[in-house]
């Protein structure tokens, strides 16, 4: 199926595909890369710069670059997204406080000629709080329906307990890749 598509469009069998993971401070990207991972979550600490994980999948090699997320870092962002196959942005839905600081980080993510028609995965992230956002709100908040030039998806999920984090949906969004194709 789609990942035959992706196989072709990729000239190598085992393909490297390279997908970064960014988000506010605090939002769970490293919690989410090392559930991915199959890695112990009982011990996490802010990342101060950068983290990298190589995950094997249906034959791809999956490289994940998390970045921090404090604001002094954000800057830095740019450095990472050359090459980027997909982008994982990561939200913390009970931090309504921050909703609009996240919703401008990401608009100007959108906005980076480096990462145009990227493909976009937005993890409406700890789901297993009883004061996060549900995903549809979150994504009526940030206006993501107008999103025109990529394929975009929201998901909610918990991090913290695996909900909604499989490592099937990399597989599942691995197809992004395939519909993406260069605007005239």
């Amino acid at each position: 199926g789609l990942l035959s598509i992706l196989r072709k469009l990729k000239s190598a069998p085992d393909q490297e595909v390279r997908i970064l993971l960014l988000g506010l401070d605090n939002a769970g990207k490293t919690t989410l890369l090392k559930q991915l991972a199959s890695e112990d979550i009982s011990h996490i600490t802010p990342t101060q710069g950068f983290n990298i994980k190589s995950v094997q999948s249906q034959g791809f090699k999956l490289n994940v670059w998390d970045i921090g997320g404090q604001r002094k870092i954000r800057p830095y962002w740019r450095n990472y997204f050359e090459n980027t196959d997909i982008l994982i942005y990561v939200i913390d839905s009970a931090d309504r406080k921050r909703f609009e600081e996240t919703g401008q980080e990401l608009a100007e993510l959108l906005e980076e000629e480096k990462l145009s028609c990227v493909p976009v995965l937005i993890f409406a992230n700890k789901q297993d709080l009883l004061t996060a956002a549900p995903a549809s709100e979150i994504a009526e908040g940030l206006n993501l329906h107008t999103i025109r030039d990529r394929v975009w998806q929201i998901q909610s999920c918990s991090a913290l307990t695996g909900e909604g984090v499989q490592r099937e949906f990399l597989r599942t969004h691995l197809k992004f890749r395939c519909w993406v194709l260069p605007l005239p």
